[in-house]
């Protein structure tokens, strides 16, 4: 679980700079880039849009978006650190804070960030910024999680059940400290239409993690990055290492998060 802005670069919980954020960005690319390239496909994005990617982390939604705006588009992709951002042509690179940088208005026909807002803890305040960026009519599409109901597998149970649990919840406490809200995929449509979007569109997605799966490798490459911190909620170095061994043992299965992809628009008229 990842973004790539927040109040300030100190504040955030992962860091690109660590030794695991190339596994952890390939891990959400696998996981997520699927239903965010679906979803971003029904705007009908294409030759000669300017669209900008908010916290785009290891930059493939961006170069996804490169592909399907030439010729003649452009894709600004912003980081706090974008040095993981490939460059390509109608790329665009640039350090942002989306919270304290400037914005042009009226300038974007697409903005797409994906597991950025829950991490500032003024995202109504990045919202109106965001939607005052589009062009009338342009689209903008948030991509979060909801950790609600994100459960601990009923198998197997005893000892493998409690410390998947306990690392979830450690993890949870982690996120929470740093002014993240792992719950706010579920709000995300009504906050979107209460900062003046319209024809909001949400949908919800969720899958059963096996042993391999990108959710799952996500999972331990967290475990990795944020040890310390993780530590420092309540788990033991050994009880890490031992939730890693289940998470990658045979006939291990978890439900996953419930993923968010909405879709909205700056009305025509705005």
């Amino acid at each position: 679980m990842t973004g790539q802005n927040s109040a300030t670069a100190s504040d955030y919980v992962f860091d690109n700079d660590g030794d695991h954020s190339s596994d952890q960005h390939r891990y959400l690319a696998q996981l997520l880039d699927p239903l965010t390239f679906e979803r971003l496909a029904l705007t009908g994005v294409g030759a000669g849009w300017n669209c900008l990617e908010v916290g785009a982390g290891g930059g493939s939604v961006a170069l996804w978006l490169a592909e399907r705006v030439a010729p003649g588009g452009r894709v600004l992709a912003t980081d706090i650190k974008p040095g993981l951002i490939p460059s390509r042509p109608g790329l665009t690179v640039a350090r942002h804070d989306v919270v304290a940088d400037p914005l042009p208005v009226d300038a974007f026909d697409l903005i797409h960030a994906r597991l950025v807002l829950s991490h500032l803890p003024r995202r109504r305040q990045v919202l109106r910024r965001l939607r005052a960026a589009l062009r009338p009519g342009g689209w903008l599409q948030i991509d979060e999680i909801d950790i609600t109901r994100w459960v601990a597998p009923p198998t197997p149970g005893g000892r493998e059940g409690e410390l998947y649990g306990a690392y979830i919840a450690a993890m949870t406490r982690v996120l929470g400290a740093a002014g993240s809200d792992p719950t706010w995929g579920g709000s995300a449509a009504r906050e979107m239409a209460g900062a003046g979007l319209v024809d909001v569109d949400p949908v919800r997605w969720t899958e059963v993690w096996e042993r391999g799966s990108a959710g799952l490798g996500l999972l331990i490459s967290n475990s990795h990055h944020l040890e310390e911190r993780l530590v420092e909620a309540g788990m033991t170095v050994r009880q890490l290492r031992e939730v890693r061994e289940v998470m990658s043992a045979p006939g291990f299965s978890a439900p996953s998060f419930e993923i968010h992809s909405i879709l909205a628009r700056r009305a025509c008229d705005d």
